[in-house]
């Protein structure tokens, strides 16, 4: 039975598995890369001159590629796991009608671990490729730069593929085994009635580690208010990385009020901007897991950028040419995930409101009006991601800037915040607008009939 229901919900949902597929495929890829330069830019490889060795250890590379390898790492399981947790959330419905009709708790879980490895398998071998061709690039990019010397050649390395399969295959498995565990012990009635009306709550653990990151965040950026700059600068990760992590933990407690504050200002042009706010509003929950991904990119993207931005500004040198180019490297990959994840997310939100189109045109509503509402609810979701990475950015460097240029303030060329708020408004617009635009184009009532 696990079988059968796994290849029913792959068919039924197939743009939610093939949104986990891209993320996975996208992590391996990123993961494979990562590993490969790692050894490459061992100074410890044999027939590396002494000139060479002495080259990359002056330059830190090989830390450089011990933090991005990390960050890679952390940067897929949260992508992975954010994506494969909504394409099983989106079959609740699904599982808990197979519960009623006799299906035991361990036959649902043998369900989307199913799901979880066909949508995974292929991504990790397909990305251990795929990154050996991304690593020649970024090997390329370093010696051009001045990173590496050029007798350190790109070495291709097998050790990449068990560090995908563990990173994507393992990752959704496990993501996907643990969004399934509580809702298949409960009992058919209570799982009916939550698929229904979704579940309230952030959990037990949940909310206090959220509370626990983001007070971590602000107690260790107050002690590196008062450490040398370059100390500071270090631990800016850590911050960064606390605070996005209190975000993704406590997601609709602070997503609901933020994006109260944006649609308050969005409700008054007209009756498609109120519905998408009264949606947005009434489903913090469910848009908080497509914000959460969008906070990283800003938050992530102001944060690096602000960084050199300032130090141009006040020093008149970003720094190296090879550091600026590897770090705004680093950034585009960290974006990347987040993108992914944030377009996965609302995708399949909107795939999954089908039927409520449907209904919205049975009832009068034009095909240009459902458009307004799913461009209005973007604007709202890019509004609050805006908010909450801005504010991120702002004090993850506050005690960096302080303590270099006795500012707390960075400083951002125009260009800068403008093309950030522009590029996450193009990709909230697209996710949400394209699935919309292809459920209008349908027959409402073929819709409401096949969902």
């Amino acid at each position: 039975m696990g079988t059968g229901l796994a290849r029913a919900a792959l068919h039924a949902h197939r743009p939610a598995f093939v949104g986990t597929a891209v993320a996975a495929l996208f992590a391996a890829t990123v993961v494979s890369a990562s590993t490969m330069m790692l050894g490459t830019t061992s100074a410890d490889r044999a027939g590396l001159s002494a000139s060479a060795r002495r080259q990359i250890t002056e330059n830190g590379v090989g830390d450089m590629a011990i933090v991005l390898l990390i960050g890679s790492i952390y940067m897929s399981i949260f992508v992975v796991v954010s994506t494969m947790g909504t394409a099983v959330a989106q079959q609740h419905r699904e599982l808990a009608l197979v519960r009623s009709i006799g299906a035991k708790p361990r036959q649902v879980r043998r369900a989307v671990a199913v799901q979880a490895l066909a949508a995974s398998v292929p991504a990790a071998l397909a990305g251990f490729v795929l990154g050996g061709l991304g690593a020649r690039w970024w090997h390329a990019g370093m010696v051009a730069h001045g990173l590496l010397p050029a007798e350190a050649t790109f070495r291709f390395s097998w050790l990449a593929l068990p560090v995908c399969v563990g990173v994507a295959v393992v990752t959704t498995t496990v993501a996907a085994l643990l969004s399934a565990l509580r809702f298949s012990l409960l009992r058919p009635a209570r799982a009916l009635s939550e698929a229904a009306t979704g579940r309230r709550g952030l959990g037990v653990l949940r909310a206090p580690l959220g509370v626990l990151a983001v007070a971590g965040a602000c107690f260790v950026s107050v002690l590196l208010a008062e450490q040398p700059a370059d100390e500071a600068s270090e631990g800016a990760f850590l911050v960064l990385i606390l605070f996005c992590v209190g975000t993704g933990l406590l997601g609709p407690r602070i997503i609901g009020p933020a994006a109260w504050l944006v649609s308050a200002a969005l409700g008054r042009f007209g009756p498609s901007a109120r519905l998408a706010m009264l949606n947005v509003r009434s489903q913090p929950r469910r848009f908080s897991a497509a914000v959460v991904p969008l906070v990283l990119v800003v938050g992530f993207g102001l944060t690096k950028i602000g960084m050199h931005t300032t130090a141009q500004h006040h020093t008149g040198s970003a720094g190296s040419p090879g550091e600026v180019w590897l770090d705004y490297v680093g950034t585009g990959l960290y974006a990347g995930f987040a993108a992914i994840a944030a377009a996965n997310t609302l995708a399949m939100i909107s795939f999954e409101r089908r039927r409520d189109v449907a209904l919205l045109r049975v009832v009068g509503s034009r095909r240009g009006q459902v458009g307004a509402m799913a461009a209005w609810e973007a604007l709202v979701v890019a509004g609050t991601a805006l908010l909450l990475g801005g504010a991120i950015a702002l004090g993850t460097l506050a005690p960096i800037l302080s303590t270099a240029f006795g500012s707390a303030l960075p400083y951002l060329p125009w260009p800068v915040p403008t093309g950030v708020a522009a590029g996450t408004l193009l990709l909230t617009l697209l996710a949400t607008g394209v699935p919309v635009q292809a459920a209008t184009r349908r027959r409402a009532i073929s819709v409401i009939s096949s969902t």
